[in-house]
């Protein structure tokens, strides 16, 4: 490694309090510092970085401020019912469901907001919903359905979205200039993405869901 790519890497500015276990390096092709989430992950920044991942079923609300430009992004499955053909916890009630997904969202907004950003100046692109998972019903269109439902009730404005369909997805999110770049993966060459999904809805369906968050 060349004296200028240690220096380059060495000087990446510590991740917000909070955030030190997320994973940040400096992509080898933008040569901007990357945060790549996993699912049951998110990460807020108010430096000039990029936030990654993976989405198969999973969705990724982007989320920022155009004034201050902070922002982040999350990565989230709502927990199945035995509807969906699987012994979820969530046992066919919607309202534990709706929980979930309102906690994934509101810690990320309240962190956002909490670094100074101004909520009437919010915007939000959403990304991934596919229908990938084998053998269960369409677990991304009740994603889809969930998080935009969420925005109108919170009266937050979608500014874009790269959503349904029946590929997973790479995502980039720019979070200081809002732009996002989804690639997505048509051929996969394992089931990396398929497993880790799976692996993640066992963990929600064991893991209780934390108190409510007041969204201010």
């Amino acid at each position: 490694m060349s004296f200028a790519a240690k220096k380059i890497i060495t000087n990446i500015q510590p991740a917000l309090p909070g955030f030190e276990s997320i994973n940040r390096y400096v992509d080898k092709h933008t040569k901007k510092v990357t945060a790549k989430i996993l699912p049951g992950e998110y990460y807020v920044t108010m430096q000039d970085e990029v936030i990654t991942t993976v989405l198969g079923s999973c969705i990724s609300a982007c989320i920022r401020c155009k004034v201050f430009g902070i922002g982040g992004m999350n990565h989230f499955m709502l927990p199945m019912s035995r509807e969906d053909g699987h012994d979820g916890w969530m046992d066919g009630n919607i309202s534990e469901a709706t929980r979930y997904g309102n906690y994934a969202m509101e810690h990320m907004i309240n962190e956002i907001l909490k670094q100074g950003a101004s909520r009437k100046h919010l915007e939000v692109k959403l990304v991934g919903g596919g229908q990938i998972l084998k053998n269960m019903s369409d677990v991304g269109a009740r994603n889809i359905s969930f998080v935009k439902e969420y925005l109108q009730t919170e009266s937050l404005e979608l500014a874009g979205e790269d959503v349904g369909g029946i590929y997973p997805r790479k995502v980039q999110y720019d979070p200081m200039t809002g732009k996002v770049r989804v690639k997505k993966l048509r051929t996969l060459h394992n089931e990396t993405i398929l497993k880790r999904e799976e692996e993640y809805q066992h963990q929600i369906e064991d893991k209780p869901v934390a108190g409510e968050i007041e969204l201010f």
